[in-house]
């Protein structure tokens, strides 16, 4: 799924919060998932900030190369591969964290309560709230994205988004398509977004059905795997043995699950859901909506684009949804806090 490119604007930030209503309003930061990721992102955050350059570097360090490169030059067709994108994207959320931290004084342990990120946003979370440092985060998102990528031999599983139909309305429509095959539910994106994931040609079936039970839209997607689905069992058992071998602290805030749809803390259990997250749904929707009975009215999306910020705006009503990715974001952020 190929995401937007972040467009710079003040407007989310001065409209969001005055100073005085920001510290009363009630804080969720979330990161975002594969399909975000741009050549260029995150350059200028490193170009103008030490703390964002130790982040890229901490990065290359732990990977062994220098990714930073592909993430800030590119070519895009490089940074696109699954073990690219997923430690890419991390890095420049941690990226945007350290420079939030050091230049507007935010403290994610006193200024959030929740986090919250889309399927490989979920370990960039994790990072921001101390249960994995940089380098293991990086580390464990080159080993999903590689043990994601070889699960299942290109072309023999697929992806497609229908679009205008409820999260119930899309899994009849991927269990009636099955037919003996893998055909699932992955992304629950909210806003009448679901994306089913399993072999191809039960997920062509699924879109033929879904137009014909009166989907907007049902299109194949253009992706390397068929991510969140059963067909990624060979991939959860790897994640299982990599998240094995890492240091696992409770992080400072909770982190509100992909599969769960709820808040956990402790190390255990964001193991287990972890390793489901593989073969399980994306619970987006259901994730937004639980932070938003919690009490959550603002939500800041970290890093590259600004989809989540969209569809936060249609499964919460009154939420509001801004995106941080740039260093104009980070002056508007600040600005807003003074």
């Amino acid at each position: 799924m190929t995401e937007p490119r972040l467009a710079v604007s003040f407007g989310p930030f001065s409209k969001g919060f005055e100073a005085k209503k920001a510290r009363r309003m009630a804080v969720a930061l979330v990161f975002p998932g594969q399909g975000s990721q741009t050549a260029g992102m995150g350059k200028a955050l490193a170009e103008g900030f030490a703390p964002a350059r130790q982040v890229f570097e901490e990065v290359d360090a732990a990977l062994g190369e220098k990714l930073s490169t592909v993430i800030f030059e590119g070519p895009q067709d490089t940074l696109t591969l699954t073990q690219n994108a997923q430690p890419a994207l991390m890095a420049v959320s941690l990226a945007v964290m350290r420079v939030l931290e050091a230049e507007a004084g935010f403290d994610l342990a006193r200024d959030a309560k929740f986090v919250a990120g889309h399927s490989l946003g979920e370990y960039s979370a994790l990072a921001a709230a101390g249960t994995f440092s940089v380098a293991d985060a990086a580390r464990l998102l080159r080993t999903r994205g590689q043990a994601m990528q070889k699960a299942v031999p290109v072309g023999v599983g697929a992806m497609a988004a229908l679009i205008g139909l409820e999260y119930d309305a899309a899994a009849a429509v991927a269990a009636e398509a099955a037919h003996g095959q893998v055909c699932q539910a992955a992304n629950d994106n909210g806003g009448g977004q679901v994306v089913v994931s399993g072999d191809k040609a039960a997920v062509e079936r699924a879109v033929e059905i879904a137009k014909a039970k009166g989907a907007k839209r049902a299109m194949l997607l253009p992706v390397s795997a068929p991510f969140h689905c059963a067909l990624m069992a060979p991939a959860a058992g790897v994640m299982a043995e990599a998240l094995a071998k890492v240091s696992v602290k409770a992080p400072v805030v909770p982190v509100v699950s992909n599969v769960l749809a709820k808040a956990v803390q402790d190390p255990a259990e964001i193991v287990k859901a972890l390793v489901a997250q593989v073969t399980g749904t994306v619970r987006w929707r259901e994730s937004v909506a639980y932070m938003a009975q919690q009490g959550v009215t603002q939500f800041y999306e970290i890093g590259a684009g600004k989809v989540l910020s969209g569809l936060i705006k249609r499964i919460a009503d009154g939420a509001t949804g801004s995106a941080i990715g740039t260093p104009d974001d980070i002056a508007a952020f600040k600005a807003a806090r003074q």
